[in-house]
């Protein structure tokens, strides 16, 4: 407007200190940083936070979109502090000492009390004869049955090795002391061939359908070269079992009756386990020592005959006896 009395405008009052003191007081506000403290509980109610506010010297920085300084960055570094915290309480409740574990029982010790009285009588840091520890083995025999005795044969042999898989069989003179059930499977005149000999079961057809039934009722299966073909489909069968013919167990073999013969007469066959040992049952405490005694120096000989040409060291690493159920006895061969 222009002034009625000088007739001239006056000029305009400056917005500038306002506009600063604005600024002023805009910039004061983004310094508060908020403080939470506690109140007492009043009237059963929780305690709540107060925010109240208190003036820094230097403005707080806003968090960066990336790098060390953005949000993901700084959770990252809390919880790694915080891993590296547990682990060091960790190692540190480790670092308290145990108790000493106490030493664990040996084989005699945790035993029955009539092992334990049969152990007794074998002296651990002595190597017997045969005779003796046949003798030794019939005595410390506890059991109430007639129990087997077993032989048991180190060998310093490669089983991974073609030529070093020890495998044979041989016919026991006093036999095994086990009644086998011997089965056949022959076509034509064989079937009552095999059943003249001894056979417990002999059949074609018949024997084949028992097998697609998965039902096994024999120990020994004896057939022809010609007509393992067809049992190539039963593989899976009888090979876990240890029941598919073999011509190195006698089992596959053009005269079927005298296989049945000496199947029944105690013919056993023996193959080193994947650690090189052999284990053969060589008879019954029953038969004595003398029959035993036959029984085993039939088998050591065929062990002994069965010596791989690319063996260099040591064979036979040790021989054990024992009985079933019954502490081992320490050979000298």
């Amino acid at each position: 407007m222009v002034d009625k009395k000088t007739g001239i405008k006056p000029k305009a009052k400056s917005l500038k200190p306002k506009a600063e003191v604005a600024k002023k007081i805009k910039k004061e506000i983004t310094e508060i940083e908020p403080v939470a403290i506690n109140e007492p509980a009043v009237d059963g109610v929780k305690t709540s936070e107060k925010v109240i506010s208190k003036s820094v010297d230097k403005p707080m920085e806003p968090l960066a979109k990336a790098g060390k300084h953005s949000a993901k960055a700084i959770k990252e570094a809390e919880e790694l502090a915080a891993k590296e915290a547990r682990k060091a309480a960790k190692a540190e409740i480790e670092d308290v000492p145990k108790k000493p574990t106490p030493k664990p029982r040996s084989r005699v010790e945790r035993a029955g009390k009539k092992y334990r009285e049969a152990a007794k009588l074998i002296d651990k840091d002595r190597v017997y004869s045969l005779a003796e520890a046949l003798e030794l083995a019939i005595k410390t025999s506890a059991v109430k049955f007639d129990a087997t005795v077993e032989l048991h044969v180190n060998l310093g042999v490669d089983p991974k090795t073609a030529d070093q898989n020890v495998r044979d069989s041989v016919t026991l003179p006093a036999g095994t002391g086990k009644t086998l059930r011997v089965a056949v499977f022959a076509e034509g005149d064989g079937v009552a061939k095999a059943k003249a000999a001894g056979a417990d079961i002999a059949g074609e057809a018949d024997f084949l359908a028992q097998l697609d039934k998965d039902e096994i009722n024999f120990d020994v299966l004896i057939t022809n070269p010609h007509l393992m073909a067809r049992l190539g489909k039963y593989a899976k069968l009888l090979g876990p079992k240890g029941l598919m013919p073999n011509p190195k167990s006698g089992t596959i073999t053009a005269d079927v009756p005298k296989a049945i013969k000496e199947a029944k007469a105690g013919r056993v066959e023996y193959r080193v386990d994947q650690a090189g040992i052999i284990h053969l049952g060589i008879g019954k405490v029953s038969f004595g020592p003398q029959k035993l005694g036959q029984n085993a120096d039939v088998v050591l000989a065929s062990i002994k005959a069965a010596k791989p040409a690319s063996l260099k060291g040591v064979y036979i690493n040790s021989a054990f006896i024992t009985t079933t159920m019954g502490p081992s006895i320490k050979v000298a061969l």
